[in-house]
This record gives C-alpha cells, sequence and structure tokens, in this order.
C-alpha cells in the first residue's frame, strides 16, 4: 500500500514506523530528485507531529541506510516550515546551472537563508562552494545583505567546523547548528504564544556578532516568560467581568492531564473533519496547506462560579491566526467532560464586541470566554452585552474519554 494510503487509513501506526521504513513504502522506495517516493516522503513529512520529526532525524543520524542524508535534508527543512519559515526544498543532487543548496528558508521578516545539511562535520567541507549558492541567490534575487547560510549538522560536535568558519572570510555570512539543536528551538517555538517570541527565535539563525551577549540573553529571557504566561493565561482566568485586574492564587491543573486532553480533543476534530492537524504554537494548529486552523484551550471546572463552571480567553492574535483559514475553529475543552465545542471562527467573530474583556499592565488585552451551563443541562457561550446567550449545541465534538482510552 503506498504510503499516503497506508498513513490515511492507519495514521498513529505509521508515525511510529521507523523513518527506513517510512522512505521504503514512499512511490517506488527509491529516493530521487521529482520522484513519486520524493513527493509522498515531504508531503507525509508536512503531516506528522514534530516530535515524530525528532524521532526521524535521531534515526537518520545513528543508522545508516541508503540515502539517509537526503532523508536528513528532507527533515531539516521540515523544521524549518516548524518555525515559519516559507520553505523551498533543494535538489537531492546538483545539476548544472542550478543552485545546489539543500533548502532556501524565507521567515516572515524577509530574511533569506541558504541552508547546507550535513550528517556530520568530519569531512571538511568546501566553504567557497557554499558561499557561492547565497552569490548566485543573491545575482537572482537582490538584496545580498537579506541573505545569510545556516549549516545544519548531525554531530553534535562541531569545532572543526566552526574553527573552519572562524578562520575564513564567510565568517559574517554564516551559522551553524545542529539538527538536535535546531529541534529544540522548534519544541521551545510550540510551546508558546507571543509572534515576538518567535521573531527572536529566529534571530538566532541569522549571524551575529555575540562579543556582547545581550541578544542571547533576551531570546531566552523572553520565551521562558511567555511560556509561563501561556500557561498562567490558560488556566488563571478569573478576573472580574467587568474587566477589573485582579491578582488571586491559582490552582493549576497538572500539565500533563492539560496535554492528553488537548491531544485527544485534536484527535476527535481531526476525525471530524477528515485532517491532520500540526502544532504552531502552545494553543494553534493547522493543516500542511495552512487551510485549516483550530486554537484549542483548556478549561478545568470552577465550581464556585455558579452556572459559569468553564473560563476562557481569547486573544487577539488567536483571531488573526484563525482569520488565514479557509475553515477555522475557535475549540474549547474542558477538563472533566468527553465532550469540546469547536465554535466555527464566523460564529465567534460577530460577538467578540459584545463580551467583556481585559487589559494586561502591558498593554495587550484579551476577551473573556464564559460557558454557561443552563438548568436543561445544555452549554452556552455567555453574551454579557446581549439578551441571549449562543448555544454550544451545534458545535459539539465528542471527545475519547481518556482513562477508557488507557484502558
Amino acid at each position: 500500500m503506498p504510503l499516503i494510503d497506508l498513513w490515511k487509513a492507519k495514521h498513529t501506526a505509521v508515525e511510529q514506523m521507523t523513518i527506513q521504513q517510512i522512505v521504503s513504502t514512499a512511490g517506488d522506495g527509491k529516493l530521487k530528485d521529482n520522484s513519486l517516493c520524493e513527493k509522498e516522503l515531504r508531503f507525509f513529512l508536512q503531516q506528522v507531529s514534530s516530535d515524530a520529526i525528532a524521532r526521524y532525524i535521531n534515526y537518520c543520524l545513528n543508522h545508516s541506510f541508503d540515502n539517509s542524508g537526503f532523508v536528513l535534508q528532507d527533515l531539516v527543512n521540515e523544521l524549518g516550515r516548524r518555525l515559519d519559515y516559507d520553505v523551498e526544498n533543494g535538489l537531492y543532487r546538483g545539476k548544472k546551472n542550478s543552485i545546489g543548496h539543500d533548502g532556501l528558508w524565507q521567515s516572515p521578516e524577509k530574511h533569506r537563508i541558504v541552508v547546507e545539511v550535513k550528517t556530520s562535520d568530519t569531512y571538511r567541507i568546501s566553504l567557497d562552494t557554499i558561499a557561492n549558492y547565497k552569490k548566485r541567490l543573491s545575482e537572482k534575487l537582490g538584496n545580498e545583505d537579506s541573505i545569510s547560510i545556516l549549516i545544519v549538522v548531525g554531530n553534535q560536535n562541531t569545532g572543526d567546523l566552526e574553527a573552519q568558519v572562524r578562520g575564513s572570510k564567510h565568517a559574517w555570512d554564516m551559522r551553524i547548528i545542529s539538527a538536535k539543536s535546531l529541534t529544540k528551538l522548534v519544541q521551545i517555538k510550540e510551546s508558546t504564544e507571543e509572534k515576538d517570541t518567535l521573531i527572536k527565535i529566529r534571530s538566532l539563525l541569522v549571524p551575529v556578532e555575540y562579543t556582547r551577549v545581550d541578544q542571547l540573553i533576551d531570546v531566552l529571557f523572553t520565551a521562558a516568560r511567555d511560556v509561563e504566561a501561556s500557561i498562567e493565561t490558560e488556566q488563571g482566568l478569573q478576573e472580574s467581568d467587568n474587566g477589573e485586574k485582579t491578582k488571586r492564587k491559582v490552582d493549576l491543573t497538572d500539565s500533563s492531564i492539560l496535554k492528553a486532553k488537548r491531544e485527544a480533543i485534536l484527535a476527535a476534530v481531526e476525525d471530524r473533519d477528515d485532517v491532520r492537524l500540526v502544532r504552531k504554537t502552545r494553543a494553534t494548529y493547522w493543516n500542511s496547506d495552512r487551510s485549516v486552523r483550530v486554537v484549542c484551550t483548556i478549561s478545568k471546572r470552577y465550581t464556585k462560579s455558579g452556572h459559569m463552571p468553564y473560563w476562557y480567553a481569547y486573544h487577539p492574535n488567536w483571531d488573526e491566526f484563525l482569520d488565514g483559514g479557509e475553515r477555522a475553529y475557535f475549540v474549547l475543552g474542558c477538563v472533566d467532560l468527553d465532550i469540546a465545542f469547536a465554535i466555527p471562527q464566523e460564529v465567534l467573530k460577530p460577538i467578540l464586541a459584545d463580551l467583556n474583556t481585559t487589559e494586561r499592565e502591558d498593554g495587550k488585552r484579551y476577551w473573556h470566554i464564559k460557558v454557561v451551563e443552563e438548568k436543561s443541562g445544555e452549554y452556552a457561550l455567555w453574551i454579557p452585552k446581549q439578551a441571549g446567550n449562543l448555544s454550544l449545541q451545534d458545535y459539539i465534538v465528542q471527545v475519547a474519554d481518556l482513562q477508557s482510552a488507557h484502558e
């Protein structure tokens, strides 16, 4: 059975296969430029989780198999996509008159990165050859200052390569990173929410003089603060209804429970809409062509809130993210329920003006989303500035019971 058909039928089982086994089921199993094997493999990699990408990279680095270097090249390019670069995959084998880069990444900030992937730094590489890729691209695209070079190596110990770059005329054009560290950057990015944090993460891949390390510290501090804020926002939303800023002790739900609940909800949405979603940030997800977009947030039950047991925030950057999808849903999960509510954005957007808001001390604001439990036992979205509430019955998604799923 071809890889894509097998993936659609048994995606969980296929994702657990080794990358060598996966390549063998793609097309005719022979990885060549412009082959069906290439097309199926690259399509598949855009569907799987970043955790799976990390496993596949580790396998490539620890097992030698036919064309494992080409597979690593595709995996690294997929990491670029997970960092929100617009990625152009390079050729496996260079052709006459073609630019021989392994990948070309363009950031939303319009900076381009010429990517070169090496399984290890055992053998000395030609920096002039790689630099020539940049030169030819700048001649083709213009604005040489907006293009830099990133060498991604499998080996963590890159001392020899670093010395080679430092001693060359290309030191100010090139950066070096291990595949494992690049994977870690993706994991950090997927744990955050703020757009500025992602911009700072991408800045690490651009050559900068680091005699002064303020920028590095700023990236680390911003990312750590963003992760903490994301957790508090999701679990600590109990401001007063009039938007007053209040400080109160938050009883945080165990992160593993939230993670399991979110995964179960997303799996239910995937099955309902026959789509595969990959994580963009902690709460945002999209499919490989970015046409289907989901924001998924979780609330525990607040027993002191009477008939409004579930409280959420809805952020402007989430609304902006959903704006870019052809199908877009704001999905509300409830820790203690085996249902979730997938509200289409076109349903939510018209009522935002009638919801309460909070503005934080840093100037950022969000809308209050509160789920009401009616006397009938049905759930509705509370709209404080309207006479009635929005029934959520049409937006219910059945979610697998976590306890039953693990028995």
